[in-house]
This record gives structure tokens, sequence and C-alpha cells, in this order.
């Protein structure tokens, strides 16, 4: 099923994928936050009846509380109250992230959330509830005062996600998909406002489109396909390894799933558990293809050269399946999330354990982070001199602002301090 590569061998399959080859839209996505921000609704409005084969009006928009109510009846009481454990634990995780404004001495930072937040949930056949709770409660625990949603419509409004949506406190959701919505939440339109972040998951359209209004806006990241990479010894179990990398497998003919073992043994014993289980998937297809084009094990001499193989990586998911992870946890410097032991697998953090799934891809983890409370959050700076301070400071000042030839710089120093 998987290529068994030797440390020492070629790895570039590995490597081989790139960021999805964001420029094959970049033109195409350029026209079309150009025609929002010209045209506002009336861009909106076409853009849905041509993409999304919706028709949609500037009064029909806006998912009104009846909608909400009606999407409340469909799902089912358990799937509600599993939703519910679910943001309790989002919550407190995130609530850990949160800083308290320090302002002592001569400098200080506050720490201020940003006004609105836009985020963005996927919709068509598949449910996205889990990502409504992921980016819309880090933005309600930093603070944010108005919280937009845009889903595109499609045949239907997915229940579970404006279930999910009003759990969460989001104050607006629109009927708006694909680039246009991210333009109309970057530049605003007669309807949907603009915002100062945007969050969410996305298909190649929404990513470039992220990308091409980021300095307008926020954003939280550029994300590719899924990825999971599981670093495993004797004392792991082949059928949770298969059933971890196809959980990864599924999402995309791009994902990437890839092993790294100290034992042979348990390589071979992972492909026959894949053989097994893809058998029974509803998405064995995409699962098979993600795992031909970009899966692979990577049997390793010992675990120092399995962890320095995926810090190289710098993978979305990593799991730990060895018999002492924490004392593995040491040498990991790349990675969007860490799973610890046989018994921490990767959907526990997709939906229910609180920490974030919305993380770094295509070796970005390597300087950047998952979606948190800081990306709704703003630092700010304080500076608080008396006269005394600053006059045993402002030679210093006036002499390096000086040597830059910026003399009116070194003029406010000297005005203040002259007798």
């Amino acid at each position: 099923m998987l290529d068994i590569l030797n440390y020492n061998q070629d790895l570039s399959k590995i490597f081989s994928r790139t960021q999805i080859g964001l420029e094959s839209v970049e033109v195409a996505v350029k026209e079309i936050i150009a025609n929002v921000r010209a045209n506002g609704d009336k861009a909106l409005i076409d853009y849905t009846k041509k993409f999304d084969n919706f028709d949609i009006t500037a009064d029909t928009m806006l998912v009104t509380k009846q909608e909400i109510e009606d999407a409340k009846k469909q799902v089912d009481k358990k799937v509600v109250a599993a939703l519910q454990r679910a943001k309790d634990n989002i919550v407190a995780y995130h609530k850990k992230q949160l800083l308290k404004d320090e302002v002592d001495g001569k400098t200080g930072t506050i720490f201020r959330a940003v006004e609105k937040a836009g985020i963005y949930i996927p919709g068509g056949k598949a449910a996205y509830t889990s990502s409504v709770l992921m980016c819309a409660l880090p933005a309600v625990v930093a603070g944010v005062k108005e919280i937009i949603m845009v889903t595109p419509p499609g045949r239907y409004l997915n229940p579970l996600s404006l279930v999910a949506a009003d759990l969460c406190g989001v104050h607006k959701i629109y009927k708006a998909g694909g680039a246009q919505a991210i333009a109309a939440l970057a530049y605003g339109t007669e309807t949907i406002p603009k915002v100062n972040v945007i969050a969410g998951p996305g298909n190649i359209f929404v990513t470039v489109a992220k990308k091409q209004v980021y300095g307008q806006v926020g954003i939280d990241m550029i994300a590719g396909p899924s990825e999971i990479l599981v670093i495993a010894d004797n004392s792991a179990n082949p059928k949770f390894i298969a059933a971890d990398l196809l959980s990864q497998a599924e999402h995309d003919e791009l994902a990437q799933s890839v092993l790294i073992t100290t034992s042979r043994d348990i390589a071979n014993k992972v492909n026959e558990e894949l053989v097994k289980q893809l058998t029974g998937l509803e998405k064995k297809e995409i699962a098979k293809k993600s795992l031909e084009s970009y899966g692979a094990i990577v049997v390793c001499d010992n675990l120092t050269q399995a962890v320095e193989l995926s810090n190289k990586i710098a993978p979305e998911h990593l799991e730990l399946c060895v018999d002492n992870p924490k004392a593995l946890l040491k040498g990991i410097v790349n990675a969007g999330a860490v799973f610890l032991g046989n018994y921490s697998p990767e959907p526990l953090g997709d939906y229910y354990a609180g920490t974030n799934h919305v993380l770094p891809t295509s070796g970005t983890a390597r300087f950047s982070s998952g979606l948190n409370v800081f990306t709704f959050t703003k630092r700010i700076s304080i500076i608080d001199y008396s006269r005394d301070d600053l006059t045993k400071v402002a030679d210093d000042i006036i002499s390096i602002a000086t040597v830059e030839e910026l003399t009116a710089h070194a003029n406010s120093i000297r005005v203040r301090i002259e007798k």
C-alpha cells in the first residue's frame, strides 16, 4: 500500500507536495475581488447564482432567526449536547491563552480584540460543524464584539453549521461563499460588513482570496491540504496507526499521511491494516489516491532520526505513538499540534479536546501557529515617561536622531527638556 523507504534513501516524495498550486487561480480570484469591490451586493448575487446555482437577493442574504430555529429542529439533541461539551472544552483551552495588560514602570503592553471578525465555513455536501466551533470560539474568548459568518448556500444551508454558529454566539450569518465572500468580508458591501480579521478553511479559491486581501484585513493563515505524521516504535499498535493515517487521507487526494518508525515489522503490519481498513471507508477512492500519491513509511535506525525527519517535514498533525512520548516531545520544534501516546488520536483534537484544529500546513509550522486567541487580538505598546525620565535619556535619543539626519525627531525631544 505505502512505499516503505529507509531513512537514508531518496525521500523527495515526502517533500514533493507543494502549496497546492495557488498560482493557478490567482488571476480569476483577482477579477472576482475587483468585481465585488466595485459592485458590492450585485456581484455577490451574480456569483452565487453562477457558482452555487442559488438565487439570493440583498434582502435574503442574511440568515434569519427563523431559519436558525428551523435548523435546530433538524439536528439530533444528542449531537447538540455533544457540541456543547466540545464548546466547553474549546473555550476552556483558549481562555488559557488570554494575557493581562501589563503597564508597569516606563513601558508596557495592553491587549485588545479586533472589533469585527469574519469566519468562513465551507458548504456543500459535507458538514463542517467543528470548524464553526474552532473559528468562532477563539474570537468569542478574545472579546470580539461582532462575529460575522459566511457560508455558501448550495442547494441548502447546512443545519449543523447554523446550529453550531448559534451555539457559539455568532452575530450574523450570510449566504455567501467562495472568493466573493472573502472579498465581501475584506471590503464590505451594502449588506455584508467589512471585518478586521478573516479566519476559516476553504477551497483553493477561498485560500487564494485570503492571500490577496491580506493587508486589507488580517487572516489566520494560508492553509493547504491536511497532513498527518506518526512516529512509532515497537510499542505502537498497527491498527491504530493505520486508522489515523486514513483519517487524514480521506480528506483530500492531496492530503499527506506519513509514518516514521524504528520497526520494519510495524511498517509491514501498518500496510496490511491499511488495505483492510480502506475497504470499509465511504471515501476509500479519495483515501487510496492520497496514500498512493503522497503517503509513505520511513524506517529509521532510532527515534532521534525520526524526530529529525519530522522537524524537517513540519507536519500539521504529529502523533507520537512511542513508549515514552513526553520524553520525545522535548526534541519536537516544528509541528502544528502534537498528540501523545496511543490514545490521543488526531480526531480527538479535530473535534473535542479543546485545542484548535485550524493548523499550519505545507511546512509552515516551521514559522507559524494554529488559529488561536491571538489571531483576533492586537498587542498595543505603552510608553509612560515623566519629564525627569525623559531628561535622563534625552542625549542618547538626540544623538541617534542626529546621525539619522532626522532633526525634527531630535527637536521633539529637545523642546521638552529645555529650561
